[in-house]
């Protein structure tokens, strides 16, 4: 049986422009800046997708988040990367994305470039299993109140706030 390899991630300088490939353990046991995709995804009634992340997650288990978000691989567009994030974690495919923003995140367990997007969808939400352990649409205000009292994902908080201040 051949083992998997394990997925390259680029590093990236603060201009992010790539200045190397290394697996994705070593990106986070040496906390090296990489690139991330961070993607809304809203229903027509302005409703966002908020989940919960598994427990075994290798970055914020168990934490809410109000974005699919993943590390854009080796060689990978964050377009890219944003379309296969949205397929896999929640079964959304076909959909126009809309750039937002992009955003420099720097915080005591990752750091990373992010280009932020958001999607409007109205159909199933089909979660990915060993990524989200349950998620719901919840209106913009419940969560820029934290109404539910989510323990939120310290880069999507960030995330969030920037959303809301632009839009």
């Amino acid at each position: 049986m051949e083992l998997m390899k394990e997925e390259l991630v680029d590093i990236v300088d603060d201009d992010d422009h790539v200045i190397g490939q290394v697996t994705r353990s070593q990106m986070r046991r040496e906390l090296l800046q990489h690139r991330v995709v961070a993607i809304l995804c809203l229903n027509s009634r302005g409703e966002i997708f908020v989940h919960r992340r598994t427990a075994t997650k290798d970055l914020f288990p168990s934490l809410y988040d109000m974005f699919v978000a993943g590390t854009v691989e080796a060689g990978e567009s964050y377009e890219s990367a944003a379309v296969r994030e949205l397929a896999e974690e929640i079964g959304v495919s076909g959909v126009p994305l809309e750039r937002l923003f992009h955003h420099l995140y720097r915080g005591p367990q990752t750091r990373a470039h992010t280009e932020v997007y958001r999607v409007i969808w109205d159909g199933p939400i089909v979660t990915q299993a060993s990524e989200i352990a349950w998620g719901e649409f919840r209106s913009r205000e419940a969560l820029a109140t934290n109404r539910d009292g989510f323990e939120l994902v310290p880069d999507g908080a960030e995330l969030f706030a920037r959303y809301l201040e632009l839009f």
